[in-house]
This record gives structure tokens, sequence and C-alpha cells, in this order.
């Protein structure tokens, strides 16, 4: 099997077998297709005695619209590169790779069926106390190490070329930096937002931070990016933590894959105003929640300038007080771009579950206003804050 053509359950089953190196030879094999995701064909195949790999394949458009929006099957390349590279800085907490065919854009990985996606513990009220200090250490460790403190210029401009994402970085573009401030069809709202959607629209000083976003993330390859890093990308246990799904990755913004994952978090927060009626879960949510992002700034922080004192290379860079002066910028980006994660799942074509699903329409439209102004107002004063205390107090003067 080497021309690309769409696997299914049997096919997908056939291709494992043949490979031959995941199961006994004798192993009686099952397969069941089970992606929900936007883009892609996802396959567990398994045997009798509960070993099991995943199988991930790429579709030549996206799943989620259809044949009508095209898309490279070279994001398969990119997804299983990013895993193998952020895996060699991070295994621990990074889904491992066991097999790529580019050709046909199929990609094995180890099966964390044994764990479950962040988004819906979340949704449900579940709680993993590591679950900060592993994000943290994931976004510190691959930032800083395919960064220019630690790669040489060399090696950093090569891998740059390598990981050269256009086709997946434009839908990022548009998504998160475009569409939810003009009128286009891809956006998604109810009526009833179209006033506090106006305002946005009209609001300069935001349009030109949103200016100043995109142009960073069109122009600072500081690091190789997740690209896509959302609860849904994120398999969680008590004690693990793995992320997946990195085929959005490219080299961009440190700044941008922790301001999503914090986006994503406070999106939960709003929701669980419209999911939770009892008064004291709903605070001891929120307070998990809004300590998780605590502990997510301040180990970053910790850790990445731990590791540009350990570990910075480049000479220029070592200069006393200059990690420190970056990190501030990584992090006021990172405000910024956790304010566009708010916006574009409140009204643009890629929502969350978290909101999507409260049944009752009038906390929905309560949670989406909340969301929409506290992502605007963390866009608005992300360079005011020059610590992860007073990034972490500008959240919580918004939320409360």
């Amino acid at each position: 099997m080497s021309k690309y053509v769409a696997l299914n359950n049997d096919t997908a089953l056939s291709y494992v077998q043949e490979l031959g190196q995941f199961f006994p030879a004798n192993a009686e094999l099952s397969c069941y297709e089970f992606g929900d995701g936007n883009l892609n064909l996802v396959f567990r195949i398994q045997d009798t005695e509960n070993r099991s790999v995943i199988l991930k394949q790429a579709l030549p458009y996206a799943r989620c619209v259809g044949e009508s929006w095209p898309l490279t099957l070279d994001r398969a390349r990119i997804e299983a590169s990013v895993l193998k590279k952020h895996g060699d800085v991070c295994p621990e907490h990074t889904a491992q790779v066991l097999h790529h065919n580019s050709e046909l854009a199929v990609t094995i990985l180890e099966d964390l069926g044994d764990m479950a996606i962040l988004r819906g513990e979340l949704n449900q009220g579940n709680t993993f106390k590591y679950l900060g200090t592993h994000v943290a250490t994931y976004l510190a460790r691959t930032s800083f190490f395919y960064s220019d403190f630690y790669l040489s210029a060399a090696e950093k401009k090569a891998l740059v070329q390598e990981f050269t994402n256009p086709e997946l970085c434009s839908i990022t573009e548009d998504l998160f930096f475009d569409d939810p401030y003009r009128v286009n069809e891809r956006n998604n709202y109810p009526q009833a937002l179209e006033d506090q959607v106006s305002l946005l629209r009209d609001n300069q000083a935001l349009l030109i931070n949103i200016a100043q976003l995109k142009s960073k993330f069109f122009s600072s390859p500081q690091t190789l990016l997740h690209g896509d890093v959302h609860t849904g990308s994120v398999f969680v246990s008590e004690k693990d933590t793995k992320f997946i799904d990195p085929e959005f990755g490219f080299f961009g913004p440190i700044g941008f894959d922790l301001g999503s994952f914090i986006g994503n978090l406070l999106l939960n927060y709003c929701a669980q105003n419209g999911r939770v009626t009892e008064a004291p879960k709903r605070r001891d949510l929120h307070s998990y929640l809004l300590n998780t992002i605590s502990i997510c700034l301040q180990t970053f922080e910790q850790q990445w300038l731990t590791l540009a004192r350990t570990h910075t290379n480049d000479l220029s860079f070592q200069a006393p007080g200059y990690a420190e002066q970056f990190l501030q910028a990584v992090l006021q980006d990172t405000m910024g771009y956790c304010g566009t994660e708010l916006i574009r799942r409140t009204i643009g074509l890629a929502h969350v579950t978290d909101i999507d699903e409260i049944e009752d329409d009038v906390k929905r439209l309560a949670v989406q206003k909340q969301t929409l102004l506290l992502g605007e107002q963390l866009i608005l004063n992300a360079k005011s804050c020059h610590s992860t205390d007073d990034f972490y107090q500008l959240i919580i003067s918004f939320v409360h």
C-alpha cells in the first residue's frame, strides 16, 4: 500500500498487520474508527490481550467542512515530526510516535486509552492535581530547547525551514486574527450577541492590538510550537499529562501555545457558570481552574529562567537580565493570545463544547458575553503587566 487512499476499518487493520511490528504474528486484531475531530481519521487497532495502537490518517480536506475545504497532507509529516522533536526534550508529556508514512499521511501512535481528554473531564467537573505543573513543564522545555537561546543559528534556520507550515498557519491566522473582527460567513454566534460583537469590531485600540499579535505570529519564529494547544489536545490521568495533535506546529511566538492553553481554562471557567447550579461546587471548580492557571504561569517562568541560566549557548543572550526581559515580553504575548482564543472560540468557526453544550439558552448567552468581555480586556491590558503575578491579578480582576 503506497499511493494515497483514505483508509477504513479493514484497510487500516491490514496496514498495521503488514507492518508486523506491534502485535504477535498470530494475534487476532480488531479495528474501529472513532475520530470526532475536525480534520482526520483516527482508528484504534487492538488484539484480544488488550494491546493496542492508534492509527491517525490525515484527509486531503477538512473533515468538519468537506471536500470544499482542501488541506495539505503534509500536515501529517509536521505532526509526527513535532511529536518526535518535543518528545526528545519532554518525553513524559508527549505522545510517542511509533511509525510514520508520509505518502499515506499515516501516523501510528501509542494508545493513551487509559487516559482521558482534558476537555471532557473538565466539563464533567473533574480535576487533576498536577495539570498546571505538567503543562508548564512541557511548554517550558519545548519552547526553550528549540529557541535561539539553545540552538545554533544554523540549526534553528534549518528547523524553521523544515517546519514551514503555511497552509495550516493560514487557518490559524484567519480564525484567530481576521474572521472574528469582521463579517464573515464562517463566524457562528447568536443574534443576541450582535451588539457586543459590533462594539468589539469598532474598538480601534483592540484592533491595533490584534494587528500586533498577528504580526508577531507572522514574523517571530521564536520556537517550535505545538500550534494547537487546547484542552482537546491534552490527555490526562490522575498522575500523567500528555500532548497530542500538533499538526499546526511551526516556528512562532512562544506565548502562543501558553496563551491558548490558559484561554481554554478560562473558557471552561466561564462555562461552569452555566453548567453548575450548586454554588459550592461551582466555587470549587473556579478555584481549581484559577489555581491551575497560577501554577502554570509561575512554573513556566521558573523552569524557563532556570533553563536559560543553565543551558543558554548564545553568548549575547547570556547577558544578565536579558532572559528576564525576553520572558516578560513572552508573557505579555501570552495574555494577548489568550484573549484571542476566548474571542474566536465564542464567535468564530470553531467553538468549544464547554459552552455549546450548555442547555439553557439564557445561561449560555451570559457565558458567551463573559468570554467576549474577558478576551477583549486581556488583550487591551496585557502590556500593562510585568510579572506572572500581574497577569494572574489581571485575570482575577475580570472573572470575579
